[in-house]
């Protein structure tokens, strides 16, 4: 028998102040995740990331001032001798908060999408040259390790729809 469906109830709550779309509005670029990688691995100073990338003169620079305006990264002047004052690019706390990002989008990358030989480049404990991979904990530190066993609730900032009519499905 073919019944009315209803709606899922997620269509009653507005996604318009949602994390992470704000999130994906400064990060979901393709240079940006490059040029945040260039700084995990040391890279600080323009030239370098541009050499080492190959990003386009103005859209590292488009890149660099976005992530300096969303206090991802800082700059900081340095000389060299006889030579004008440039600046360089630091994480700051917020920067430095994104790094199990990083993890986990490179091991997906090394997991789908590396070359038959391996990966370029791993990342590795320092004291013990293991592999680093992100874990998901919950906040009374169980191991969460099937996304089966992860339930989206409201939050605080949840805001109800203005329009929520009905909408019927069908197939």
């Amino acid at each position: 028998m073919v019944g009315k469906v209803t709606k899922p109830s997620a269509l009653d709550w507005d996604v318009d102040n949602c994390t992470i779309s704000r999130a994906m509005e400064i990060l979901g670029e393709k240079w940006t995740m490059v040029v945040l990688r260039e700084v995990f691995t040391g890279l600080r100073r323009f030239d370098d990331m541009r050499v080492r990338t190959r990003i386009p003169r103005q859209v590292l620079a488009n890149r660099l001032s976005a992530l300096v305006e969303h206090g991802v990264l800082r700059r900081e002047p340095y000389q060299e001798p006889g030579a004008r004052v440039r600046h360089e690019y630091r994480l700051t706390e917020k920067g430095f908060d994104l790094y199990p990002v990083l993890i986990a989008l490179a091991g997906w990358g090394n997991r789908y999408l590396a070359d038959p030989e391996g990966p370029p480049i791993q990342l590795v404990h320092r004291d013990c040259a293991a592999e680093l991979h992100v874990e998901i904990y919950c906040a009374e530190e169980h191991p969460v390790t099937e996304h089966r066993d992860v339930l989206p609730r409201l939050g605080p900032g949840a805001r109800r729809r203005e329009d929520t009519t009905a909408t019927e499905h069908s197939d």
